[in-house]
């Protein structure tokens, strides 16, 4: 997109960034303010979900501008990636603590979704039922 060029319905790209870093903004306060244990991007995610599911869907003007930003998503995991090469040694001498920890939490990931979704299973189908 150029200069002064418009998506959809006549909202700048500019617009639909600044209203995600707005929802950033608003879940970084709500962490801040109520002390949780969340990043605040997850909670403004979470609810610029509950505004679009309010609404029914989203307006063109902000989904093309992130269908933008997911496109080039790949650019944001280079920072890790030379985090992780700052930091080979020290991975290395720690390489067992590291994988012990990744097998862990994969396992109990596993578990957690699978006890998850057998709850929701019961609940679509004692919903059924009745």
């Amino acid at each position: 997109m150029g200069r002064g060029q418009r998506v959809g319905d006549g909202l700048p790209v500019i617009g639909a960034f600044t209203l995600l870093l707005v929802y950033q903004t608003f879940g970084e306060v709500i962490v801040q303010l109520a002390g949780l244990p969340v990043p605040g991007p997850v909670i403004g995610m979470l609810g610029l979900f509950a505004t679009l599911y309010y609404r029914g869907a989203a307006p063109a003007w902000l989904r093309d501008p992130c269908q933008q930003l997911l496109s080039h998503l790949s650019l944001l995991f280079v920072p890790a990636g030379v985090g992780v090469m700052l930091h080979f040694q020290r991975i290395g001498a720690e390489w067992f603590a590291i994988s012990l920890a990744l097998i862990a939490s994969t396992v109990i990931t596993i578990g957690v979704t699978a006890l998850v979704l057998e709850a929701l299973r019961k609940l679509t189908r004692a919903g059924r039922d009745e």
